[in-house]
C-alpha cells in the first residue's frame, strides 16, 4: 500500500519542499496551507492533493480531519506550518505578535494531533507503523536577543513533541523533531521583518551556503523512509557556517593556515 502523508505549510519553503520530496520518493501527499492558489500549482506540478485550511481555525482542522477520514488512511503527519513575527526585545514585544506565534506554532500542532491521531492509530494497525514529524527550530534550544517570542513559541512546541513521544510509548507511532538553524527560504525572514526585503537579505549576507528548504526536506524524507523501528527523536541541523545560534561565520569558509601557527 502506498503510504499517505499530510504535510502542512505546503504553500512555500520547507513545507513545499517536503511535499515535493515525498512525492518523489513514492508517497501520496495531502498538501495543506492557507493559500489555495499556491497549493493548486503544487498539485498540478507534483500530484500532491491540495487542501486549503487555516490551522489556527478549529473548524478548518475539523474539516481537514473529516475529509481525510473519507478519502483514505493517514500514515504520517508532517507539521511544518509556523512562523515568527518581529525581533523586539521582551519589554517591547507586541502581545498580538506573541499570541499569533503561539497559535501558529503550538496550538495548531496540538489541534492537528488531537484531530488526526485516531487516523494515525488505525494506519499503524496490523503490524504497521505511523509517523509524526514536527519542524521546530534551534530557537527552541537557545535564546537570543530579539527572539523572545519565537524562542518561547518554538520551545513550547518542542515540549509538546517531547510529551507526545512519552504519551505514545508502547504504540507503533514514531515522533520525530527536526530543529533547523539558519535556513534560507523565500518568505520566513521576510515575513518576520514585516516585508523589509533589504533587512531580510542582510540576515544572510556573506554566509556561505545557508541551509535550504530542500536540505530540511531531505532529512524529513530520511526520517519517514527509515526502517519502522528507527526513530529520530531530535535532529538539530545547521549550515557549517553556523556553529551555534550565536556563532555565525560570514565570508568564505577556509581551512586554517597551519603555517601561520606559532
Amino acid at each position: 500500500m502506498t503510504r499517505r502523508a499530510v504535510v502542512t505549510g505546503a504553500s512555500s519553503g520547507i513545507g513545499e519542499a517536503t511535499a515535493r520530496a515525498l512525492r518523489s520518493s513514492g508517497w501520496d501527499v495531502v498538501a495543506v496551507a492557507r493559500r489555495a492558489e499556491r497549493l493548486q500549482a503544487l498539485e498540478t506540478e507534483t500530484g500532491a492533493v491540495a487542501f486549503a485550511a487555516d490551522l489556527t481555525s478549529p473548524a478548518d482542522v475539523d474539516a481537514l480531519a473529516a475529509w481525510l477520514e473519507g478519502s483514505g488512511p493517514v500514515h504520517a503527519l508532517v507539521q511544518v506550518a509556523g512562523g515568527a513575527r518581529g525581533t523586539d526585545r521582551v519589554e517591547d514585544g507586541s502581545p498580538e505578535d506573541w499570541q499569533w506565534m503561539y497559535d501558529v506554532n503550538v496550538l495548531s500542532a496540538q489541534r492537528l494531533i488531537s484531530a488526526l491521531l485516531p487516523q494515525l492509530r488505525r494506519a499503524a494497525g496490523g503490524g504497521g507503523h505511523a509517523d509524526t514529524v514536527f519542524v521546530t527550530s534551534t530557537a527552541a534550544q537557545t535564546a537570543y536577543p530579539g527572539g523572545g517570542g519565537y524562542n518561547a513559541a518554538k520551545a513550547a512546541e518542542s515540549m509538546l513533541v517531547h510529551a507526545l513521544r512519552l504519551e505514545l510509548n508502547g504504540e507503533p507511532i514514531r515522533v520525530v523533531e527536526i530543529a533547523p538553524g539558519m535556513v534560507y527560504t523565500e518568505e520566513f525572514t521576510l515575513n518576520r521583518l514585516g516585508g523589509d526585503r533589504n533587512a531580510a537579505e542582510r540576515v544572510y549576507a556573506d554566509v556561505e551556503a545557508p541551509l535550504t528548504a530542500a536540505d530540511v526536506a531531505d532529512v524529513i524524507g530520511y526520517a519517514l523512509n527509515a526502517p519502522g523501528h528507527v526513530n529520530l527523536d531530535l535532529v538539530t541541523m545547521r549550515p557549517v557556517a553556523q556553529s551555534a545560534q550565536h556563532l555565525l561565520a560570514r565570508g568564505p569558509l577556509r581551512p586554517r593556515d597551519e603555517s601561520a601557527r606559532p
